[in-house]
């Protein structure tokens, strides 16, 4: 009986995230309307993400491909549905076939799932391609994926030459072993950002920087980030049934 007013705090949570986005992009010169809030509603009912979705937000994301297939399907076409974190080669199939609405995948850690997912766009006709990051571990855990901040340019290259079913829009990063990031961890994407743009001869403002997340994404808007991925700060916090709850 108290799915209700927990959904309705949902719905207040991303107001208020809303407006710290913008404080944050004011403080630091930027415009707001250039940073994505994504929605990440792991673990969260498909009726608290439509409660979210009817407040007008259209951005949300998922770290696990059987929540994603199983929620996507019932909700709106119109979702902007954003893949977060690692995916295994042999479950791409599954996610493109499952969520025509895929809208981004964050991020492509290894040329084997970039081959792969190129060629999965392709079979299934894709009317355009699939946008993905490119995902650097900036903070060096060994628990963490993603590319050494040293191999981003060849991974972004390869994507960007040899993939054309897909379109390399940028970088990613997830930050400390308990998803918090420093300054440091931000610094290191964007130098990582300069180098792949000069490599692939773009501007800097056409590639995307997802970093951030609850805890951290107000120090991540002012140091450039475009796409912030908020989870429990919209959500609540994780229910884990199995498992102790992670933040």
């Amino acid at each position: 009986m108290a799915a209700p007013a927990v959904e309705g705090l949902a719905v207040t949570a991303l107001r208020s995230v809303l407006i710290r986005v913008r404080n944050a992009a004011e403080r630091s010169g930027r415009d707001p309307n250039l940073i994505r809030v994504v929605a990440v509603s792991k673990t969260k009912p498909v009726s608290l993400i439509r409660q979210v979705y009817v407040a007008g937000h259209r951005f949300f994301g998922e770290n696990y491909v059987q929540e994603i297939v199983e929620k996507a399907p019932q909700l709106p076409e119109d979702i902007d549905w954003h893949f977060i974190g690692h995916l295994q080669s042999n479950k791409v199939k599954t996610l493109l076939s499952s969520v025509p609405n895929l809208a981004m995948v964050q991020g492509v850690d290894n040329e084997k799932l970039a081959n792969t997912l190129d060629r999965a766009v392709s079979n299934m006709g894709r009317r355009k391609p699939l946008k993905v990051l490119v995902q650097v571990n900036t903070s060096g855990e060994t628990s963490k994926s993603g590319v050494d901040p040293s191999d981003c340019v060849a991974l972004a290259t390869h994507v960007k030459s040899s993939c054309p079913n897909l379109e390399f829009c940028g970088l990613m990063t997830i930050g400390m072993p308990d998803y918090t990031s420093t300054p440091e961890n931000f610094k290191t994407l964007l130098n990582c950002r300069t180098a792949v743009c000069k490599a692939l001869r773009i501007p800097e403002e056409q590639c995307e920087l997802s970093m951030g997340m609850s805890g951290d994404f107000e120090l991540a808007i002012e140091m450039g980030s475009t796409i912030v991925r908020i989870g429990s700060t919209i959500f609540g916090p994780r229910e884990y049934p199995n498992k102790q709850a992670n933040a």
